[in-house]
């Protein structure tokens, strides 16, 4: 009886021992939407995949999907959550289908506050 109490005491310490709080969620927003070559190669006409311009609190990301048979077009102007995990982004947002969708970092930069989502672009015509 002493052996079956000393056991499952060493597997629940161990087992806290592995456990692992996942990352907080972080919340950015999706500004843009480019159409790219999935693979190097132009030999053949080939599909293109979404590469999408996520605005964080300090970081503006370059994001393209992981997978590009599974690739989820996403709404512009719409808030993401995320978290980073092995160099890869993983994506939520609620309403979609409510999984997390792992993307690749293309490029990333520090947000200025020129980058600043409501910030309108400002556009001349040939009259200014």
């Amino acid at each position: 009886m002493s052996r079956k109490i000393i056991f499952c005491a060493v597997l629940g310490l161990s087992s806290l021992g592995f456990a692992q709080d996942p990352r907080p969620l972080q919340t950015g927003k999706l500004l843009q939407m480019d159409a790219v070559s999935c693979h190097a190669s132009q030999k053949a006409p080939e599909p293109r995949c979404p590469v999408y311009l996520l605005e964080a609190d300090s970081v503006v990301f370059h994001i393209r999907p992981k997978s590009a048979k599974h690739a989820l077009l996403l709404p512009i102007g719409a808030r993401a959550q995320f978290r980073i995990a092995n160099g890869n982004i993983l994506l939520h947002m609620d309403g979609i289908d409510n999984q997390e969708r792992e993307y690749i970092v293309v490029s990333m930069s520090p947000r200025t506050v020129s980058d600043s989502a409501d910030a309108t672009p400002v556009r001349l015509n040939h009259l200014q």
